[in-house]
């Protein structure tokens, strides 16, 4: 997809929720360049009054619009109209000031700047307004985006690169709206509006004068090309940055405990200097747009001053041109720089067009079967799964009945925790298919599958909110009561009554103000909170001592009870209770049976288990 059809597929929804204020920003634009038209008529005017040779001119032979027949005609008199209006307000050489004169002289010109910068303001008012508004939704909307890909995606994307998108990228993106935006409108307005005067006035000189801006095209190109070059590689370092600044913020613990303090510094101080060096770059280039332009304008302004003495302008006209090059000689700078801030946009905007068009690999269907009820079993149908080329599982063959726990045992990297991740469909399966009640579930709706399931994993993932919400996350519409009862189930009551505000205490980020165990049972709370028939339990006790893991399990035990439950396990003692316990081995099941039945076996698992003290 090109950058046009991206910006007018993504944009111009996002734009037409506020095209009222949107649409009257632009109108307001359109109508500041042309008052830049009226100023120049009115130094013309002004100037031609108190000018020592004023020769007042002819009355109109045409003197109502009836009479006329051409636009040039309607011009005539509408210009007799309005400076028969205003003759007794302005100055005129060889006639006595009075006090109309007087005040009229002095606010003729503030009038024009008054009313300029009144339109300018609403103008710039109205597309900042809408602009913001428009980048507030597209940064929601790119969150929506980034929750709708699948875990493939954050395996191989870095927090630094996601955080960019959703806020640098767009916020470059934000500022070409609010700025560039009202002067893309407005400056070439104004520079038309007083090109179109300035050829009623001289057309001759103004042709001359318009010789340099094409020359313009020739630095704006290059020093363009060269802002988009550094602004890129500015960009790109500084992801690379900012993932350095999360994982040491993240790992802050593991820095000090292995002294990685000045190795970190140093990584960060090295992307800070390219980062310097691309920006300075960056910056120089568009520095340098000033001076060259100002330089070819003041070539241009030679040439007129060369011309108005060979041809013996009038006074009048002369200022008046000159009034003109001043009044576009901004807009043209503008523009210029607008140009190079298009370049570093641009660089923003092929990284969200990129970003938007990634796919999740696990599709939702929204009209797809809503589980209502689970009712029968889970079958894994010669399930293989591979990451790239690299294959899993192979072959998987089981099936758990509604109530049963399974426990799935093995070496780390044999595929335990995959065959959770494809159940709750963060992967879809590469080969065969995973049935509920006979259903594949890439026919169900996502959201219905997962309001199924409850998951506890090793790293209890919690959010810097207040113990209330953290539990409220399995269930979010949850009431104080239920919260309470599944604090009480998952046995962390008696910690929670002893922070300092209790169910409101605000635990900090990842939960850091509270020990592994304790930590664990919020997320089993969570668990107990939503109350799904399906429980997947993946390695929930493995990163704690042993006291902790009695609770835990304690917790754990209560909350199986009744559900059908996929238990992942590196401390094998934790699988006695199964149902039916799984052996994998390189991504294919070895063995299967009951804890006891392993054992007996005197196979794999009882070779595990035997390395952890177990033997029959």
């Amino acid at each position: 997809m090109n950058l046009s059809t991206f910006v007018l597929e993504r944009g111009l929804p996002l734009i037409l929720r506020y095209w009222k204020r949107f649409a009257l920003g632009i109108l307001l634009g359109i109508l500041f360049g042309l008052v830049h038209a009226g100023i120049m008529w009115g130094v013309n005017l002004v100037i031609s009054r108190i000018d020592p040779n004023h020769i007042a001119p002819a009355a109109a032979s045409i003197t109502t619009l009836a009479e006329a027949h051409s636009w040039r005609e309607i011009l005539k008199v509408l210009q007799a109209s309005i400076l028969a209006l205003l003759d007794p307000f302005l100055p005129l050489m060889g006639r006595p000031l009075d006090l109309l004169q007087i005040m009229g002289g002095m606010i003729f010109f503030a009038g024009f700047a008054l009313i300029r910068g009144i339109i300018g303001y609403l103008s710039s008012y109205c597309l900042a307004w809408s602009s913001d508004r428009v980048m507030n939704d597209l940064k929601c909307e790119a969150l929506v985006k980034l929750n709708s890909l699948s875990m493939d995606y954050f395996n191989r994307s870095t927090l630094g690169d996601m955080i960019t998108r959703i806020n640098q990228d767009t916020s470059v993106l934000q500022r070409w709206l609010s700025l560039g935006l009202s002067d893309l409108i407005k400056e070439p307005v104004t520079i038309i509006s007083a090109l179109a005067y300035l050829f009623a006035v001289e057309w001759k000189l103004t042709l001359m004068a318009l010789v340099y801006i094409p020359i313009l095209a020739i630095p704006i190109s290059v020093l363009g090309r060269k802002v988009r070059k550094y602004s890129t590689k500015g960009s790109e370092v500084g992801i690379q940055q900012s993932s350095v600044l999360i994982e040491s913020l993240s790992n802050m613990r593991v820095a000090k405990a292995f002294g990685l303090e000045k190795f970190q510094e140093e990584e960060f101080r090295n992307y800070a200097r390219q980062f310097l060096s691309h920006n300075f770059r960056t910056m120089r280039a568009k520095e340098l747009m000033n001076p060259v332009i100002e330089t070819l304008s003041m070539l241009s302004f030679g040439l007129v001053i060369v011309y108005v003495v060979h041809s013996g302008m009038s006074f009048a006209n002369m200022t008046t041109f000159f009034m003109g090059l001043i009044l576009m000689a901004t807009p043209i700078k503008k523009l210029a720089s607008l140009g190079l801030l298009f370049q570093q946009t641009r660089v923003a905007l092929e990284r969200l067009r990129d970003f938007y068009e990634e796919t999740p690999s696990v599709q939702n269907n929204p009209e797809g079967v809503k589980l209502q009820f689970f009712e029968g079993n889970i079958e894994f149908k010669n399930v293989s799964f591979s990451y790239g080329e690299t294959k899993v599982l192979n072959n998987i063959n089981f099936t758990v009945h509604k109530g049963e726990s399974i426990g799935l045992a093995g070496e780390s990297g044999c595929g335990k925790s995959t065959l959770i991740n494809l159940l709750f469909r963060f992967y879809d399966v590469t080969e065969g298919v995973i049935l509920i009640d006979g259903v594949d579930i890439r026919n169900f709706e996502l959201s219905s599958l997962r309001a199924k399931m409850a998951l506890v994993s090793q790293e209890a993932m919690l959010y810097n909110r207040t113990v209330s919400e953290n539990i409220a996350f399995g269930k979010l519409n949850a009431s104080q009561q239920e919260i309470e009862q599944a604090a009480r189930l998952a046995h962390a009551t008696p910690f929670i009554q002893q922070m300092p505000e209790g169910f409101k205490t605000v635990i900090g980020e990842r939960g850091v103000r509270m020990s592994g165990g304790q930590r664990q049972r919020l997320t089993i709370a969570r668990a107990f909170v939503r109350n799904a028939p399906i429980l997947a339990l993946d390695e929930a006790t493995a990163s704690l001592d042993s006291e902790s893991e009695a609770e835990v399990q304690a917790a754990l035990d209560l909350l199986s009870k009744n559900k059908t439950t996929f238990c992942v396990a590196h401390r094998l003692s934790t699988l006695s209770g199964m149902n039916n316990i799984l052996v994998f081995s390189k991504g294919s099941i070895i063995e299967e049976g009951t804890f006891s039945e392993l054992l007996k076996k005197r196979g794999h698992f009882a070779d595990m288990a035997k390395k952890q003290g177990i033997t029959s």
